[in-house]
């Protein structure tokens, strides 16, 4: 028998970094094809795009700096994806190429390429879209020129239709006294199926849920996150509820917008997240309670990609604080300190 020396750790893991991207990129397929269907093959080219431009651009860039280029294991493509999802369907082509080169770029390969960034690429990218193109970004009016989608309208809105001519979100921001119709059977329903207005890839709860249990099952992601991250944003947008101060439930806060896309593919990326359990808790808490206050308190009707981005940035600090002290350190400190005291 043949024995193979190593330099420690001799641990195993059954994934490797392309099979675990090719893993969440096949999570995401039944949300892409939800989108194909409730925008049209729009949502399909915009999909392509983004990740044509992703891919290429990390080549690009780790052909210019003499790097390894590593662009079949996937990360990218899942970046440029994610780029997409996070556009208007009735968004210019060129949108999600640009987003995406700024993610690979200045968010990705600037800080060393992949496990060196210390925020999510994709969040990154669309902030910056969201910083330079609003107006494009807030369009969603043109889902209704859009030749085949299929969302149906949503009436008693003033002035706009709630499901058509904007996100939920927003239509409950701009006219609260709508909400009692996004809150009934035939607005909630819409919500979780996914038939409503919304970026390309945010829209159908049900189908992003699909995906993110399969990364559960596979232990591709850590069930804490998503779990803490939707829990909190239904406890805290519940209380609020409960107190009178949002005219809409829990059940509204979790299903509308991006927080099933964000809690299960964007929170759980292994590298910009804390790597300890509890740390892990303390990120998806924060991110729920960042997301309900950027909702009800900010300007911007959704509050997910900020809450994540700025989770991001704690997350070095988290890990500091939640990191469990070697084994046996304790019972050595205060073997120390019974010998300063006998000195």
């Amino acid at each position: 028998m043949n024995l193979r020396l190593s330099a420690s750790p001799h641990i195993r893991a059954p994934f490797t970094t392309q099979k675990i991207m090719f893993m969440v990129l096949l999570a995401l397929m039944p949300a892409l094809l939800g989108s194909i269907y409730f925008f049209g093959m729009r949502a399909l080219w915009l999909s392509l795009i983004g990740v044509a431009s992703a891919v290429a651009t990390e080549a690009v860039v780790q052909k210019l700096l003499g790097r390894e280029i590593t662009v079949w294991d996937g990360s990218a493509a899942i970046t440029g994806l994610l780029v997409a999802f996070n556009i208007p369907p009735c968004s210019p082509l060129w949108l999600p190429a640009a987003g995406s080169i700024f993610a690979i770029v200045v968010a990705k390969q600037l800080f060393g390429g992949l496990g060196y960034n210390f925020i999510n690429p994709a969040l990154a990218g669309r902030a910056f879209l969201m910083a330079s193109w609003p107006s494009i970004m807030t369009n969603f009016r043109g889902i209704l020129e859009l030749p085949d989608a299929h969302i149906p309208a949503l009436s008693g809105v003033p002035a706009m239709d709630a499901v058509t001519q904007a996100t939920p979100l927003t239509a409950v921001k701009m006219y609260p006294d709508s909400a009692h119709l996004l809150m009934s059977k035939d607005g909630l329903l819409p919500l979780f199926f996914g038939n409503v207005g919304g970026v390309v890839g945010e829209t159908s709860a049900l189908l992003l849920l699909i995906g993110g249990i399969f990364l559960i099952i596979t232990r591709v992601i850590d069930w804490r996150i998503p779990v803490g991250y939707i829990g909190t944003v239904f406890v805290f947008s519940g209380l609020l509820s409960l107190f009178g101060v949002i005219p809409t439930g829990p059940l509204f806060h979790i299903l509308a917008g991006g927080l099933m896309l964000g809690a299960f593919f964007m929170a759980t990326d292994y590298v910009t997240t804390p790597i300890t359990l509890k740390g892990r808790w303390i990120f998806a808490i924060g991110c729920g309670i960042l997301t309900v206050l950027i909702r009800v308190w900010g300007g911007y009707p959704e509050g997910v990609s900020y809450s994540i981005l700025l989770m991001n940035v704690f997350s070095p600090l988290i890990e500091k604080y939640t990191m469990p002290k070697p084994f046996g350190l304790k019972i050595l400190s205060t073997l120390k300190a019974r010998a300063s005291s006998v000195d």
